[in-house]
């Protein structure tokens, strides 16, 4: 399984969107945090301007709705054009059928657990989801330390991947780092967000390609 590598535009400049999705094309997804001041105590962006990063982004988009009622919200954003759209467990009231509903609009569909949330209520619903997403940091703001806790949770969640034959990635959201990459994808992390640690860096597109050459030393 290869290692994919999704740069967080929360640690982007916001004035400069547009240029700051070009010096990330080398990656593989565009993670973009949707946060609603309710869900998360932060607010970023919405709609209007998701639809227009979808249109200039040279890369796929990856939404993270970090909102409350996804059940309603997420579809607007698999229209707008998100190749995958992540909601979070703990919002909405009925992952299922928003699951499917985004697929049927042509999105992967992605559960959000937060780290405190288990892993295992959600393993027999595989078959209903493209990706889950384990927090590795409380959601809702960048530049967070890598919580070690949450690795049982990732290994729990790969094994039972791998149990039922799916083809479901597992995302790692928070701290993710030269420092912490590596253990991540050990326990069985497949695609990797990571905001201050690219923008942050001298050479953005060397770094992008050094996460992606440490994690898939540990990728299977």
């Amino acid at each position: 399984m290869a290692a994919l590598i999704a740069p967080s535009i929360l640690s982007a400049d916001f004035a400069n969107l547009e240029r700051d999705l070009g010096r990330i094309a080398d990656a593989d997804y565009a993670h973009v945090d949707v946060m609603d001041n309710h869900f998360v105590p932060n607010l970023t962006l919405g709609l209007p301007i998701f639809e227009r990063l979808a249109k200039v982004s040279p890369i796929p988009l990856d939404a993270h709705l970090m909102i409350e009622n996804p059940d309603r919200w997420a579809p607007a954003f698999a229209e707008a054009g998100a190749a995958s759209v992540t909601f979070h467990a703990e919002a909405a009231q009925a992952p299922v059928r928003l699951a499917r509903e985004l697929r049927k609009l042509g999105s992967r569909a992605g559960v959000a657990l937060r780290p405190a949330t288990p892993v295992e209520p959600y393993l027999d619903l595989l078959a209903e989801v493209d990706m889950i997403l384990v927090m590795t940091v409380e959601p809702g703001f960048g530049g967070q330390s890598f919580i070690e806790g949450t690795l049982p949770k990732i290994r729990r969640a790969r094994e039972a991947v791998s149990e039922s034959g799916l083809d479901v990635w597992i995302q790692v959201d928070g701290g993710v780092s030269r420092e912490t990459i590596e253990r991540a994808a050990d326990a069985g992390a497949n695609v990797f967000v990571a905001g201050s640690a690219v923008y942050g860096a001298e050479d953005i597109p060397a770094e992008i390609a050094t996460l992606r050459a440490l994690a898939s030393k540990h990728t299977h």
